[in-house]
């Protein structure tokens, strides 16, 4: 992140005299009609015009009524539609000159020259393509005698932005592309259930997320004889107790020698070979449609926003760009750098170089086939390492935990230790609820909502002594820690307890999951994004159930303790009009602003409102208070009615993010632990007493990393069990923007451009 933009800019008044472009173009995807929304709106809110074009490039060529003037409310009650509201369409047209030369006529008579296009690679080469030979297209009319030398002289530039919706994840240099979150969840609710799927990246990480037996994809063909091993990995399953397999088939999977590898195929193998009752289900076009997942809605509103930021600073020198996450952070790539590393994944595949291929898609995918090979291929070594790991669930239960429990107990195995289970947190340690857990325990854990293990919020500090005594009864050498604050609060505390027991000093290491998101050394916690979807999912139903009855605002309130994260997120997924949090404080006049708000909006065609509020955002402004100055302020104009959501936060089965995630924690955080203990092996035993032997694996930014829990305290603010610093916070003043308040976005802080080749070691660990 950058700060040179001169202090002096003013949002609002950047793209005065501008206009700007939004289309769709290429297969439809979840989250485009977020990034739609975002565009437009931030678009007005800079002083630009803003246009749609319906039918992708269909309509740039064919114009008139194709391209027509976006207003702020055209885009309302759009973030969860599923596809593209303004259409998208394969267009033959734009792919010849002739129809480029009718394109760019369109443009420059609307005195558009800021083109923003939404879709997947090839969408995005031939947008590059177009401003590439823009000079020339103009020269052209100008021949013909279609636009004046005038016309053509104000439109001399054409500034391009990409932002990838495409539900495939395959265009290189981005973390994750709109629509692809959305399609892990259509795939892994038909999975929880059954068996094959299409693209590369979906298979895989459908593979991850629900614990499959096997996975081909393209990228990565079998080892020749892979059907004696598919063979005897099903049969071992089946003697493990097992009664139910599941193999994954991305479209266009093949074997070593280049032969497509079909489900039909593997049903033929199964069949014959094992005799086992075999079932095929080819997803096909459900993976496009449905609902937009929270992810997706958030990735392509703050995309849009980035977008408009990225047109309206581009010089005619600043090559066009694609915009995207990486990690939690807002990139700029130079489009035909990711265009070309994508056509090389292509080429090394078409010439049988596997290897380079998985290396050029990217550190994120590469890392997925790692975690998903170490611990679905790899089978339990025969010599033991005498090394007794104990997993443990602190404080409230959240969805995704038991996908950490697996992926740890499994790797866990791999490595050749023995696995303990604590069951009921630190009172299970202190207690004696301690047992052997191994492969076949935690099989199927990965989908299950809640925690297995048990859980609890009671912390060690009053029961050190039994603690001890049991950690060296049961001669544990390393402990994981799955929970929120408590399981951070809890480690500190066993870290402490050092000094006076020696049991203490092993390697030990926390895991954040909780719905709070409130667990210092990370940026996200296991659980949260669950959450989020649940909320977004009941405040889209309480917004249709007002469908028939206008003027009607509603008032929900989330979870998070008091960490406005869930409550934050959840305002910009489900489009809310004011988001109330603790780390942001209020006032009886910021309350009467969002009422006066409410009451201009119900004069214009969008008559709902939505008003989230963290539980304990403040001690005085009470949900009911609240609820109770809209409704009297509101009298005549709008209705309210409020919401409490409750502990449905909580459950549910988590999300494709979720179980992807806590695999990779898990799996990361006992790899992290086999090392750190043959670092703290003395004289014939285990002895860890330094601060990085017990630590926070958490993201931050653009990785995971391990950071000693005694580090965190000073980020920590203990009384209100929240971080002192969180990223999230930046991202609110696009929610009040989005919601139509005047207030200033922060320019100062902006995504640079950055080359894809430099990043490729930066992905998402």
């Amino acid at each position: 992140m950058s700060t040179d933009l001169k202090p002096t800019m003013d949002p609002t008044k950047m793209g005065i005299g501008r206009s700007i472009a939004v289309l769709t173009s290429g297969g439809d995807a979840q989250g485009m009609n977020a990034a739609v929304r975002a565009t437009v709106r931030v678009g007005l809110y800079t002083g630009a015009k803003v246009f749609f074009v319906h039918e992708g490039y269909q309509g740039l060529v064919d114009g008139g009524d194709h391209i027509r003037p976006a207003t702020w409310e055209s885009v309302s009650m759009m973030l969860q539609l599923g596809g593209t509201v303004i259409g998208s369409a394969r267009c033959k047209d734009f792919r010849s000159r002739e129809g480029r030369v009718k394109a760019a006529c369109n443009l420059v008579k609307l005195g558009i020259t800021n083109l923003c296009v939404i879709g997947g690679d090839g969408s995005l080469t031939g947008a590059n393509e177009f401003r590439t030979e823009w000079s020339g297209l103009l020269s052209d009319l100008v021949r013909a005698g279609k636009i004046t030398q005038e016309e053509a002289k104000k439109s001399s530039h054409l500034n391009i932005v990409g932002m990838v919706g495409s539900i495939d994840n395959d265009f290189c240099g981005t973390d994750m592309t709109i629509g692809t979150d959305s399609a892990l969840h259509r795939i892994i609710e038909v999975v929880d259930a059954i068996t094959t799927t299409a693209q590369r990246y979906l298979a895989l990480v459908s593979a991850l997320a629900c614990g499959a037996d096997w996975v081909f994809i393209p990228e990565m063909p079998p080892d020749d004889g892979w059907e004696n091993h598919l063979c005897r990995r099903l049969t071992d399953q089946r003697a493990r107790g097992s009664r139910l397999n599941v193999i994954i088939v991305a479209e266009g999977a093949i074997s070593r020698d280049g032969k497509p590898i079909t489900s039909d195929q593997i049903k033929k193998l199964v069949t014959d070979r094992l005799g086992f009752d075999t079932r095929t289900t080819i997803l096909g076009h459900v993976q496009r449609g449905g609902t937009p997942s929270a992810f997706d809605r958030i990735l392509g509103s703050r995309m849009g926003v980035e977008a408009v930021m990225a047109l309206l600073e581009a010089t005619p020198d600043t090559p066009a760009c694609v915009v995207s996450l990486s990690g939690n952070q807002a990139v700029r790539l130079p489009l035909m750098e990711c265009v070309q590393i994508t056509k090389d994944v292509t080429a090394a595949m078409a010439s049988g170089r596997f290897d380079d291929a998985l290396k050029l898609r990217g550190k994120s995918f590469e890392n997925n086939w790692n975690t998903y090979k170490l611990l679905a291929h790899i089978n339990p070594p025969d010599v033991k390492s005498n090394i007794n790991v104990a997993i443990m669930n602190i404080g409230a239960p959240c969805a995704g935990m038991n996908a950490a429990v697996r992926a740890a107990v499994k790797m866990g195995i791999i490595q050749g230790h023995s696995m303990f289970a604590v069951h009921d947190g630190f009172d299970g340690l202190a207690h004696g609820q301690i047992e052997p857990i191994n492969w076949t325990t935690v099989s199927g854990w990965t989908g299950k909502g809640g925690s297995m293990l048990g859980t609890k919020r009671t912390l060690p500090g009053k029961l050190l002594d039994e603690i001890s005594e049991n950690i060296a009864k049961f001669n544990i050498h390393a402990l994981v820690i799955i929970g929120g604050f408590e399981a951070y609060v809890g480690g500190l505390e066993m870290v402490q307890a050092r000094e006076k027991y020696e049991e203490m000093c092993i390697p030990m290491v926390v895991i954040p999951a909780t719905v709070s998101n409130n667990v210092p050394g990370s940026d996200f916690s296991i659980g949260a994004d669950t959450a989020l979807n649940t909320i977004t999912s009941t405040c889209d139903r309480i917004k249709q159930s007002a469908a028939g009855t206008k003027r009607r605002v509603f008032i929900v309130e989330t979870m998070g303790g008091y960490c406005g994260y869930l409550a934050t997120m959840a305002g910009l997924a489900a489009g809310a009009d004011a988001a109330y949090i603790y780390e942001e404080k209020f006032n009886i006049r910021d309350l009467k602003t969002n009422v006066e708000h409410l009451v201009e909006k119900m004069k214009t065609t969008v008559k709902r409102g939505l008003i989230l509020r963290n539980e304990n955002c403040n001690a005085n402004y009470t949900t009911d208070f609240i609820f109770n100055l809209y409704s009297e302020e509101g009298k005549g104009i709008f209705d309210s009615r409020k919401n409490i959501l409750g502990h449905m936060q909580q459950g549910g089965t988590p999300t494709p993010f979720d179980r992807n995630f806590a695999t990779k924690m898990g799996a990361k955080s006992i790899l992290w632990l086999t090392e750190k203990l043959k670092e703290c092996y003395r004289h014939g035993r285990i002895f860890a007493n330094t601060p990085d032997s017990a630590c926070v694996l958490g993201m931050r930014k653009r990785s995971l990393t391990f950071q000693p829990l005694a580090d965190l305290k000073e980020d920590t603010d203990f009384e209100h069990r929240i971080p002192k610093i969180q990223w999230w916070l930046k991202i609110r003043p696009i929610m009040k923007i989005l919601a139509k308040y005047d207030i200033k976005l922060d320019t100062s802080e902006h995504a640079d451009m950055e080359h894809v080749l430099n990043k490729r070691g930066n992905h998402r660990k």
